[in-house]
């Protein structure tokens, strides 16, 4: 675009005011704003490069497709106006979003000029071949944040949001087009500064490699690996940042299966050798104190007879111990059969009822019809299901809900039953630890309750998490459907 292209457009403004730039109209991209902030003009070379019609783009805010961190005025005074500081000398650079919603960067000249007494903002881009050249990489990075199977987050140096990958979305817990060009201390306010996933550091130089974090979106837990480092343009000058993430959850869980296994074989070991030896003589004083009972019961002696009940209740928990004990080593046999987890569930509703109105908790079942069948032990999920459902009860220390809710998930072809309770959740530095056996926060607790119900779903190839943040937990129990 020429000068006098420009004067029948109706600006008004001199080549020598214009200067060597003149020569950049029929070349770069060009896109004219008014005081309002609206497009009322783009030349060829911008539609080519964006993928727009010009009908789509007069009229539109300007704000639509290029990306700013002040208002157009603003923007103009600081970089280009006569009494800015690095007026002509280093070019800012500027985010520019195409109609396929790439988003590129690009370095940007200013020129203001005026049309029927209104002001006009004239934007020139960076030479056509140039950005040509980039265009097939721009296009491979716009493909790669929206498919690849990491979380990435872009940051220009103003600490704004300039993309962000659809993983990192569902991860984090965040709608795209709520967050872009946002700054990261607004995305991030609700979360204290030492739990940020990113923080102003990383723009002054730090690089972080393998850097393990912990992030809550929910009720659900993701394990995090975090990388992050600086980006520079061709003059070496910092333009932004990235941070990439790699969600390790399920390998972090691995690890924490295996070494849990590893400590439940080493108790096999050593209930298969002593538990004959502490159930042998347990029976011969069980025997012996029924006798003593019975002999009291003869002679009326109330008072030692509640002295051996006492005596009988310590050693049917003793035995009960051991029994536990044996289980978490060397489980009995699994009978695995088809079974239907809604009957489970509602075999054990009366039990748990009872168990409810005598702590004043509500207990909410929330059933999904037409749930396929499982593959399971029936006794043994009855187990399952009345230790966790118990504990959460026991938590509510003060009344409150416990919801059990039944779930289908197509993708995995798993049954999940998830236990929530309305308490006052598990700390940080408590979860971790809550299946390791003998682990436990109750005073009479054995700590073996979880460690045994983690075993029998693993027994039948499913799996138990659980989630806490702040108030309130959730056990979610996954078992293979048919």
């Amino acid at each position: 675009m020429s000068d006098a292209s420009l004067h029948q457009f109706g600006v008004y403004i001199s080549t020598a005011e214009l200067g060597e730039r003149v020569e950049l109209f029929s070349q770069s991209c060009l896109i004219v704003a008014d005081g309002g902030g609206d497009i009322v003009y783009v030349n060829r070379p911008f539609l080519t490069r964006s993928g727009f019609t010009a009908e789509e783009l007069i009229h539109r805010p300007f704000s639509d497709v290029i990306q700013l961190p002040d208002s157009l005025e603003l923007f103009y005074k600081q970089h280009f106006s006569e009494t800015a500081h690095d007026s002509h000398t280093r070019k800012p650079v500027t985010v520019v979003k195409d109609r396929q919603g790439f988003i590129f960067l690009q370095k940007c000249s200013i020129i203001q000029a005026e049309k029927e007494g209104q002001p006009l903002y004239l934007m020139l881009l960076d030479d056509l071949d140039e950005m040509g050249e980039q265009n097939l990489i721009q296009q491979f990075s716009g493909t790669f944040l929206r498919d690849v199977n990491l979380g990435i987050l872009l940051i220009d140096t103003n600490f704004r949001l300039l993309d962000i990958s659809d993983m990192a979305c569902r991860i984090l817990g965040f709608r795209k087009e709520s967050i872009l060009y946002k700054p990261m201390d607004d995305i991030f306010a609700s979360v204290p500064p030492e739990h940020r996933l990113v923080e102003r550091s990383v723009l002054e130089g730090r690089v972080v490699r393998n850097h393990a974090v912990s992030w809550m979106n929910n009720q659900s837990r993701y394990e995090l690996l975090l990388d992050s480092n600086l980006l520079r343009d061709v003059d070496n000058e910092i333009v932004g940042a990235y941070i990439i993430f790699k969600d390790v959850t399920n390998i972090r869980s691995l690890e924490a299966q295996v070494q849990r296994s590893d400590r439940l074989a080493m108790i096999g070991q050593i209930a298969a050798g002593t538990a004959h030896e502490i159930r042998n003589p347990l029976t011969s004083i069980k025997g012996f104190l029924q006798v003593l009972k019975k002999t009291f019961e003869m002679k009326d002696l109330e008072k030692e007879q509640g002295y051996i009940e006492i005596m009988l209740d310590e050693i049917n928990r003793v035995n009960e111990l051991v029994n536990e004990f044996l289980l978490l080593g060397k489980p009995k046999n699994v009978l695995l059969q088809k079974v239907d987890i809604s009957s489970v569930i509602k075999g054990i509703l009366p039990i748990m009822n009872n168990e409810a109105i005598l702590h004043e908790v509500q207990l909410r079942y929330e059933a999904a019809p037409g749930l396929p069948p499982v593959i399971a032990d029936q006794e043994l999920l009855k187990q399952v299901f009345l230790n966790i459902c118990k504990n959460g009860i026991e938590a509510l220390t003060e009344g409150g809900q416990l919801t059990i809710t039944e779930k289908l998930d197509e993708e995995t072809k798993c049954v999940h039953i998830e236990v929530h309770d309305t308490g006052p959740g598990i700390p940080p530095y408590v979860i971790d630890k809550i299946f390791d056996p003998f682990f436990t926060t109750k005073q009479e607790g054995t700590g073996l309750g979880l460690s045994v119900c983690q075993r029998i779903i693993h027994d039948m190839g499913g799996n138990i998490r659980v989630s806490s943040k702040g108030f309130g937990t959730t056990f979610t129990v996954s078992i293979p459907c048919v």
